[in-house]
């Protein structure tokens, strides 16, 4: 006989799925003042961040996430393996000391193109409700392009977009945290108005 539970409306509001907000950008250069300022609001606003749990924005991203002391979310790191390992163990580096959850894959840090089946891209933008693009190379414009595959909202935090080769035109750039803050909420039905923001002034 199977007996079915039922939860009160306040217990099931209270567990909804928390957003998952996907922050890509350089893994060596870390853009600290853009990545500490995304990387505060969206753990004050209670969603998860997903990063590839490596260096450069990726930690600095998470660092300034887990610097909030009364953050809900997790830091979701979504690790590549050592080519050719069978314990796929990860390379040097991965995942950075601030992912709480790592995402173990089979997939290469390098020897696939961006937007390659073996590229982990396609889990990173695929597991992120809300794809925050910052300043970065061929592997933050392939994942870009992968959000506007899979028609995942996606936003570039850039002082021009020259700073991610290959944005593609349909990409909104924007140059202020209020204006994330905007575009995320947006996204994700939590209205559209801009967030306290702080942390990073109007350019």
């Amino acid at each position: 006989m199977t007996h079915e539970i039922e939860l009160p409306d306040d217990v099931v509001t209270e567990r909804r799925r928390r957003p998952v907000i996907g922050v890509m950008g350089s893994g060596v250069e870390p853009n600290d003042r853009l990545a500490g300022a995304v990387g505060s609001w969206i753990a004050q606003e209670g969603f998860h961040l997903l990063t590839g749990g490596g260096e450069g924005v990726m930690a600095a991203v998470s660092r300034a996430f887990a610097a909030v002391t009364d953050r809900q979310g997790l830091v979701i790191g979504v690790l590549p393996s050592i080519e050719d390992d069978p314990g796929c163990s990860q390379p040097v580096g991965y995942p950075n000391r601030w992912v709480d959850l790592a995402i173990r894959t089979h997939l290469p840090l390098s020897g696939a193109s961006g937007t390659s089946l073996l590229s982990r891209n396609h889990i990173n933008v695929l597991t992120a409700d809300v794809v925050v693009a910052l300043p970065g190379g061929p592997g933050t414009a392939s994942e870009v392009q992968l959000a506007m595959r899979y028609r995942r909202p996606c936003v570039a935090l850039v002082g021009d977009r020259s700073q991610i080769p290959g944005l593609p035109d349909q990409v909104v750039s924007v140059s202020t945290l209020e204006e994330v803050a905007a575009f995320v909420l947006e996204h994700i039905g939590r209205g559209t108005g801009a967030a306290e923001t702080g942390g990073l002034s109007r350019t």
